[in-house]
């Protein structure tokens, strides 16, 4: 059970604060900004992703609890002052308005677990512009792994057809990034984490048995299971493949009984030794003991065992890494400032024109488009308000308001979230072959591209 979040209470200590992580030219430009009168000026900035990653159908928004944590712990305290004065980073007047900063601005964004798509507005973020600039590199940090690795998930959660599948990948990545992609993959559809730090902080429901070093440990194969199941029962999961699996089977089932929990493949050719122990255990009246398959595991090597007599996944490798595609590419782009700094300054849309990095100014409101079966077609975004019919949603919600945060929610409520978002697309979504996104982003009174 994840536990439930009151919505000023942050969901991690992040200990000596987030300010420093964050890229040098952010603080320059504040500098620079500081300098010339135009610090604070009111801005908008939006993240969004140009494309998907090659062929996929659609992203998944994760991290946007992460970030809110972040943000309230983006201050700038003794150490990370003296850090920026000694190595000679920002000047004085500089380091004075950093003393003080605290972010009292506004955000929207689609909420986490929902789907996204090329273009789509996933974050809003409006302050002033000293404000606001600083929370670029903090912000693009935390989506573009945490979506990467939802957006992985999800299609492997939608390769397994509701069979379970555990996130294993802490070895094989940074070990912080590993508990935050296990918070991602729980939200995109696995069941389960190896991760307890991703337990004890998020919640993620934890999972583990042993390994072949345990087996290797005791005098026999059969020594050793009997010492599992002795510590753990007869609900465990037992390996396998050590030696020869036909052997561990048999020894498997005559130490524990029909009862025992599961027995786990790790290698050779998984479909055909899923059958063959699936054969056997039936033939030794362990009807109920489940078979669960790992070993570099992605969404193509889940969708090909479909049909094979395997109960669950485990996944390392392949989801820590977004499964070919380890960023999300998203960007942080000022969309509208303030032709002053007066509160009732005119707004103006901005864009840049760079050649095959342009983007579109204004401040924007999406809306996922349904129809009257229950099924989403498009992505309209406005630059004006927007004119949603009966089935449709607006996406963006309010996650930080002057400077508070309003947006947090518990991690089951993302979970449901993004299986009901998943539910509203298209079947071409859930296809693993190369395609174009599943829905396609449309723009209202937004004019031409800059």
């Amino acid at each position: 059970m994840v536990p439930a979040v009151g919505p000023k209470v942050p969901l991690v200590d992040l200990g000596d604060g987030t300010a420093l992580l964050t890229d040098q030219y952010e603080l320059t430009m504040l500098q620079a900004a500081l300098r010339s009168g135009t610090d604070g000026r009111r801005a908008v900035f939006e993240v969004f992703a140009r494309s998907l990653p090659a062929g996929r159908r659609y992203g998944v928004v994760a991290g946007t609890g992460r970030l809110l944590d972040a943000i309230e712990a983006f201050r700038f305290g003794d150490a990370e002052l003296e850090f920026l004065s000694e190595n000679g980073i920002v000047d004085e007047p500089t380091l004075r308005w950093l003393e003080k900063y605290r972010f009292t601005g506004n955000v929207w964004g689609y909420p986490e677990g929902e789907c996204y798509f090329p273009e789509s507005p996933i974050l809003m973020v409006e302050g002033t512009f000293g404000e606001a600039v600083l929370l670029e590199t903090l912000a693009l940090s935390i989506l573009n792994h945490d979506c990467a690795i939802a957006s992985a998930a999800s299609r492997m959660a939608q390769a397994a057809q509701e069979r379970p599948i555990i996130e294993m990948g802490s070895r094989r990545t940074h070990e912080r990034a590993a508990v935050a992609a296990a918070r991602a993959a729980y939200i995109a559809g696995f069941t389960t984490t190896s991760n307890l730090e991703a337990g004890r902080l998020y919640g993620v429901p934890t999972a583990g048995t042993s390994a072949h070093s345990f087996t290797l440990l005791h005098d026999s194969e059969r020594h050793a299971f009997e010492a599992q199941l002795a510590a753990l029962g007869e609900g465990t999961t037992l390996l396998v493949d050590t030696y020869d699996v036909e052997r561990a089977v048999r020894t498997a089932v005559e130490l524990a009984g029909p009862d025992l929990g599961a027995v786990r493949i790790d290698s050779g050719d998984l479909g055909v030794m899923a059958r063959r122990v699936r054969e056997q255990l039936d033939s030794l009246g362990a009807h109920g003991t489940r078979i669960v398959v790992t070993g570099d595991l992605d969404e193509y090597g889940i969708a090909a065992l479909g049909a094979a007599p395997v109960d669950g996944y485990g996944v390392g490798t392949s989801l820590v890494t977004g499964s070919g595609a380890p960023t999300a590419s998203l960007v942080y782009k000022l969309v509208a400032r303030a032709d002053g700094p007066q509160e009732d300054a005119p707004m103006r849309a901005v864009a840049k024109r760079s050649t095959g990095k342009p983007s579109r100014g204004g401040r924007k409101t999406a809306v996922r488009r349904v129809d009257g079966h229950g099924v989403a077609y498009a992505e309209t975004v406005f630059t004006t308000e927007p004119t949603p019919g009966p089935h449709d949603r607006v996406l963006q919600v309010p996650l930080v308001r002057d400077g508070e945060v309003v947006g947090r929610e518990a991690l089951r409520d993302a979970r449901e979230r993004h299986a009901r978002s998943v539910a509203e697309l298209p079947p071409t979504a859930r296809r693993l072959s190369k395609g174009e996104p599943a829905v396609p982003t449309e723009f209202v009174n937004g004019g031409p591209r800059r």
